[in-house]
């Protein structure tokens, strides 16, 4: 498994995170990535009969800011 650490300028994680790991990371409850798998808008595996994981990548992408017309105005103007 990947290191969670972040430095300045350091990379995102990747691969498997906990749940804990994760919502530290990207500043979110556990019980909101929960949610989120329970929903179905984030997946996740159990390995084991307890432990669950989300690929980083998976929780980036949801939740990756929506664009506003400001900044779609801001990007077509620079």
């Amino acid at each position: 498994m990947s290191s969670t650490r972040e430095t300045a300028g350091s990379q995102r994680p990747r691969g498997w995170l906990s749940l804990r790991q994760a919502a530290t990371i990207y500043g979110v409850s556990v019980d909101t990535l929960r949610r989120r798998i329970t929903v179905g808008k984030l997946p996740a595996r159990r390995f084991g009969p307890r432990l669950i994981r989300v690929q980083a990548s998976d929780v980036e992408a949801l939740l990756r800011p929506i664009p506003t017309i400001g900044t779609i105005h801001a990007r077509h103007s620079a």
